[in-house]
């Protein structure tokens, strides 16, 4: 019997081995002994050149990971995670293709910058120096004056001339280069830019006189810029005549333009005239649209002036307005004009009040008469000096303690004689009543004053004579 070793001792090969032939040595003839050759399974060989074939590739590929792969910080966080083999199958990971790193930009150097400079609000355009007005208005039609016009200034304390620009009936006095008014062009002066020129040579302050939303030429021939009634007409005042929509600020621009054309020739002033809502006729017809429901009447009148000033500024030419004198003691009335002086004052170089004695309300009238300055005055007309000194010390309670962005006073008075008010409540108007009106304002602490008269006649004994 053979045992587990001997069976094993025989056991030269695998079964699938050739058997080699015995050899003998020639002498003796016995067979010779060989060394049995070491025989590696095939297998076996197979498996080893595949490890190592795969050794190679993982080295080739850790070191692929290692160059490429753009969020890796360090060879070891990837050979843990191949050594670390979960218990259950994973699904392998995908590796987005590497992407390459961005070119950092330099970033320029920068001077540091300096320090800023504190602000300081100066006006767009220096403005000259200012003048202290005494002057009077000169109508449109009367061009072929202007020669007496320049010798009553240089002849008496008179150093400054209103001259119509944009006349009550919407034209402008001379012919204009812009486009957008140049059809409303007249020929009153054939040459505004040289009478402008001639009237600064002889020391003549000038100003234009623009009037604004009373204006029956654009009224007619833009009716989209006119005031409408509830049903969509143009609206007409007592004297039928069309006015501009102050809500409306498309009828801004045609305002707008006539004053840049008054500063264009030479002017060194614009004052606005009948910058206001109408007072006269059915103004319970007129429906201003849903603008009026978002601005009142003084707020959008404020607004408007704010405007035009800022474009005179531009231009170095100052801003002058013109108001009823009533809204200094009647807020109603100043409601109805939408002239808020409080509003106004802030807004605009100087401010006109017009302050005749026979547009306050004499007791024929409305049964009373007119309370200024806590004085009744029954027939106004009649006491020139006592009205205008207590109604501007109304208008100086208007007057802010900061006047320091406040505008100016300056009165325009009455030089023409108002027959229209009825026996015992008017007088005529002579160098007498005017003399009266400028000595009330030096006393109520005003400098400045301006006359009216429609017809641009005045009364030249009033002024004192320089000599």
């Amino acid at each position: 019997m053979k045992t587990e070793n001997e069976s094993g001792s025989e056991d030269t090969g695998s079964a699938d081995m050739e058997q080699e032939p015995q050899l003998t040595q020639p002498e003796t003839g016995r067979p010779v002994k060989r060394r049995k050759a070491v025989k590696i399974p095939i297998s076996l060989l197979i498996i080893t050149i595949l490890m190592v074939l795969s050794l190679v590739m993982s080295a080739g590929f850790f070191v692929y990971l290692l160059e490429d792969r753009p969020d890796s910080d360090d060879a070891s966080d990837v050979l843990n995670a191949d050594l670390e083999q979960p218990d259950t199958p994973t699904p392998p990971e995908i590796i987005p293709e590497p992407k390459p790193e961005p070119i950092p930009i330099p970033e320029p150097v920068s001077e540091p910058e300096p320090d800023p400079e504190p602000d300081v609000i100066v006006n767009p355009v220096d403005m000259p120096p200012a003048v202290v007005a005494k002057g009077f208005y000169v109508a449109a039609w009367w061009p072929l004056r202007m020669p007496q016009y320049i010798e009553l200034c240089n002849t008496t304390e008179l150093n400054a001339l209103v001259i119509d620009v944009k006349d009550d009936y919407g034209h402008m006095t001379f012919r204009s280069e812009n486009a957008l008014i140049s059809s409303s062009g007249m020929s009153y002066f054939s040459n505004m830019e040289e009478t402008v020129k001639e009237l600064k040579n002889e020391g003549i302050y000038t100003i234009a006189r623009i009037v604004c939303f009373r204006d029956p030429y654009w009224g007619t021939k833009r009716p989209e810029l006119a005031i409408k009634t509830s049903s969509g007409q143009v609206w007409k005042d007592n004297s039928e005549q069309q006015w501009l929509d102050p809500y409306n600020k498309d009828a801004w621009d045609v305002i707008a333009a006539a004053a840049l054309e008054a500063a264009r020739v030479g002017f060194e002033e614009v004052q606005l005239d009948y910058v206001r809502f109408p007072s006269g006729g059915r103004l319970s017809d007129i429906d201003y649209g849903p603008a009026s429901e978002e601005k009142s009447k003084a707020e959008i009148i404020a607004e408007f002036v704010a405007y035009i000033r800022g474009l005179l500024a531009m231009e170095g030419v100052r801003l002058s307005v013109d108001v009823f004198g009533i809204v200094a003691v009647s807020n109603n009335d100043a409601a109805i004009l939408g002239q808020d002086l409080s509003l106004l004052l802030p807004n605009a170089d100087y401010i006109s009040p017009m302050i005749y004695p026979s547009h306050f309300a004499n007791k024929n009238q409305n049964d009373v008469g007119q309370y200024i300055n806590g004085e009744l005055f029954e027939a106004p007309d009649l006491r020139p000096y006592d009205v205008v000194f207590n109604i501007l010390q109304e208008f100086k309670r208007h007057i802010p303690d900061d006047a320091s962005d406040c505008a100016i006073i300056r009165p325009y008075l009455q030089d023409f004689t108002a027959a229209y008010l009825g026996e015992g409540y008017y007088q005529p108007y002579t160098a007498t009543q005017v003399s009266e009106q400028i000595k009330a304002v030096k006393d109520a602490g005003f400098d400045e004053w301006l006359l009216w008269n429609q017809r641009s006649t005045y009364s030249e004994d009033a002024f004192e004579i320089d000599n």
